[in-house]
């Protein structure tokens, strides 16, 4: 897709069919995924459809409205905000005269345009192909090659589709084994982190939640963080220091968002694997967009599918705290509603990670969850030990420090350390 192009966005409203956010944020929402590719719009509205049709999905008349439409506003392309099946993409691009691509095709184009790792472009390919080889329609007889066999006997030979067809399945193979060997690669890493005394806190959250704003004021990282849907797309990892806690891992993941093409939730999950070994997760929600709730169902919907909380939500395996961003751009009575809010909810705060308001509490609040489960722990150790003594130091809170007696290997020290459960058993291998 070439950036810049002109495009009118156009969001079905089926009758009968069920959305989680309603038919205006839909829009906005689409809008913001075309925008997020460098898409100029040149309209886009609501189009209420009372019955799909198989083979274009809206009626003859609201095509030919949507084809004036384009010729009216130097439109080049329609997006259209949901799901197109081969046959109604390929009519709608002969009965539109235009590049016709679906909110699957229009989220591949900026995944691809922004994976940055070589697993993210791996997954990004997949999908890609995935995609494509469904939209191989047998449109045109000059695809097919000359015949094959002999004689007048001989059947037609095999077709550029089924060609093509194959090449792709030979290519996904052949990335299916490289992703397979970067996710073992990754799973090492992750186990080495899982041996090491740092807790991990994970970002997670509805895309254009203000999740790389709030790492990059907490790490003093330069990640990209704009006003764009998927402005992350691969999970990126800073050492941050909080209160009572020395040096904590903070990940920043891939903004979640609701129907997400089938082959992007199988090409991304490893990405979203980080978050399953986090300690604390912090659930980072846009408090000014008005589809905020349904936004969070979003969220907890992935994290159930991950077995991080359970299907309705109500309870999670790992201990989440709700950041209620944005607070900057709402009106001061409301902010105020959402702090008494937030403060009877109990696990949510309140905060602007563009301005940092709020931002200090919310740390606080990570380190208690951190610490809260630390014990005070009694160890005489000889002197010469320094490795251990070393770790102790570095890694939990020395209370007391005192000389003992004499030991096998020499003068021996006691020390009174608060250690959480994850350092106890860290310490017990080294």
């Amino acid at each position: 897709m070439t950036r810049g192009a002109r495009a009118l966005v156009l969001c079905p409203d089926i009758r009968g069919q069920a959305y989680a956010i309603d038919a205006a944020e839909r829009l906005e929402e689409a809008c913001g995924l075309a925008l997020a590719i460098g898409v100029v719009i040149a309209d886009a509205r609501v189009v209420p459809v009372r019955a799909m049709r198989p083979g274009t999905l809206f009626g003859s008349g609201q095509i030919e409205q949507i084809a004036t439409d384009c010729e009216l506003r130097d439109a080049e392309l329609v997006i259209v905000d949901g799901a197109l099946s081969p046959i109604q993409q390929r009519n709608l691009e002969e009965k539109l005269k235009r590049k016709v691509i679906d909110r699957t095709g229009l989220i591949l184009e900026i995944f691809g345009e922004r994976a940055a790792t070589a697993e993210g472009r791996l997954q990004v390919e997949l999908a890609h192909l995935d995609y494509q080889q469904s939209r191989l329609v047998r449109s045109w007889t000059h695809l097919e090659r000359q015949r094959g066999g002999f004689g007048f006997l001989g059947g037609p030979g095999e077709t550029q589709i089924e060609a093509d067809r194959r090449m792709i399945r030979q290519r996904m193979a052949r990335l299916r084994k490289e992703l397979e060997q970067v996710r073992r690669t990754r799973g090492l890493h992750r186990e080495r982190r899982g041996r090491a005394p740092w807790p991990v806190i994970a970002l997670v959250g509805y895309t254009n939640a203000g999740k790389s704003t709030l790492f990059n004021r907490l790490t003093g990282a330069e990640v990209m963080a704009e006003d764009l849907l998927f402005a992350t797309l691969d999970p990126t990892m800073r050492a941050i220091e909080l209160p009572g806690v020395e040096k904590a891992i903070l990940s920043d993941t891939v903004g979640f968002i609701s129907d997400l093409p089938t082959q992007l939730v199988a090409a991304f999950r490893a990405t979203l694997e980080e978050v399953t070994g986090a300690d604390v997760i912090l659930h980072v929600r846009d408090m000014a967009n008005p589809a905020h709730e349904a936004q969070k169902k979003q969220v907890l919907s992935v994290l159930a599918e991950l077995g991080i909380v359970d299907g309705e939500g109500e309870t999670s395996s790992i201990p989440i705290i709700e950041a209620w961003n944005k607070v900057d751009l709402v009106e001061p009575e409301r902010a105020a509603e959402l702090c008494e809010m937030a403060s009877a909810q109990g696990d949510a705060l309140v905060i602007s990670a563009l301005t940092g308001d709020g931002v200090e509490a919310l740390l606080e609040r990570v380190a208690g969850l951190l610490t809260r489960e630390a014990r005070v722990c009694e160890f005489e150790l000889p002197m010469s030990d320094g490795k251990r003594l070393a770790w102790l130091h570095a890694h939990g809170e020395v209370l007391s420090e005192e000389a003992g007696g004499e030991g096998e290997q020499g003068p021996l020290v006691r020390l009174s350390v608060r250690l959480t459960p994850k350092q106890v058993g860290q310490f017990s291998r080294l």
